[in-house]
């Protein structure tokens, strides 16, 4: 993995820039919890295993951060952006953001926006290529959906791993190998979606901040991703489930007739060549807005 250019930055206003190191994972935490965000010590621990940060300190204190996640020559992903509420305003995050993107010039770079932070994104160069809804609620019981002759949900076995991979390229648009092995080896349930033996989509259920997520969801079409999301839905049954849907998807109401309501709205951005739509598999659900 290619790292942050310099380990320190020099000190703006009081501020200093550093590296993230491990033993910023508790401070981070506390931030993220500061922000009302549902992730855990373990999904930070996860993030920063995957990838790397940057953080801020005021007086020895972290009051910001930023991660990202390199993925095969070509892409990066940028996510848990933090400045804390008592530091806004002293242009932290943009100072964040550019220390991020350092050595990211040739790489295409995607993110999820909030409402606020997406000035400063389209001002660095990023545009605006979709829009993610976050559904969440107590589960329950949701109908199976009838496939036709030659489909069937089934568990993933270890056979499927390289098509799975496939799959997923197909659809996000980049190999993250690392990351889909470390979902795979952590999930509750992975279900794949057979027709006459090849695999034409896949979805993971597995733990994240306060109960579990559905994602991601890959299928080639929307009744494959409901009979996905349905199955997953239904097995989670009276816990806490979290999705984040591509609003294109056309399924934000169908997952609220599961009772899990839209909570929040961010936008899917993009600096570098924007990719053309292609037929095959496409990506109905995130893992992490972060990682995506």
């Amino acid at each position: 993995m290619n790292t942050i250019r310099k380990p320190v930055f020099p000190t703006e206003q009081g501020v200093v820039y550093r590296q993230m190191r491990e033993s910023d994972l508790d401070a981070a935490w506390d931030l993220s919890l500061d922000q009302h965000w549902p992730h855990r010590p373990l999904d930070w621990s996860t993030a920063f295993a995957l990838g790397e940060g940057i953080v801020a300190e005021v007086d020895g204190q972290l009051v910001g951060t930023a991660m990202r996640w390199l993925w095969g020559e070509t892409h990066a992903t940028i996510g848990l952006v933090i400045v804390s509420e008592q530091m806004r305003g002293r242009r932290i995050g943009s100072a964040l953001m550019n220390r991020i993107l350092e050595g990211l010039e040739d790489r295409i770079v995607s993110l999820h926006a909030t409402e606020e932070g997406r000035g400063l994104y389209e001002r660095l160069g990023f545009v605006r290529t979709g829009e993610i809804r976050q559904h969440q609620g107590t589960a329950s019981n949701a109908p199976l959906m009838a496939l036709d002759e030659g489909w069937r949900l089934r568990p993933m076995d270890h056979s499927d791993e390289a098509a799975l991979f496939e799959l997923d390229l197909q659809a996000r648009g980049w190999e993250r190998p690392q990351l889909l092995r470390t979902w795979l080896d952590t999930a509750e349930q992975v279900m794949v979606l057979d027709h006459n033996g090849t695999l034409d989509g896949y979805a993971i259920l597995r733990r994240f901040g306060r109960g579990v997520v559905v994602g991601p969801v890959v299928a080639s079409d929307d009744i494959g991703a409901r009979a996905l999301i349905g199955y997953l839905i239904g097995a989670a049954a009276g816990r806490f489930v979290r999705i984040d849907l591509d609003f294109d998807s056309g399924l934000g109401s169908w997952v609220e007739e599961l009772q899990l309501q839209r909570v929040g709205t961010v936008t899917s951005m993009t600096r570098g060549p924007l990719r053309q739509d292609a037929d095959g598999a496409r990506l109905f659900a995130l893992a992490t807005q972060a990682m995506g």
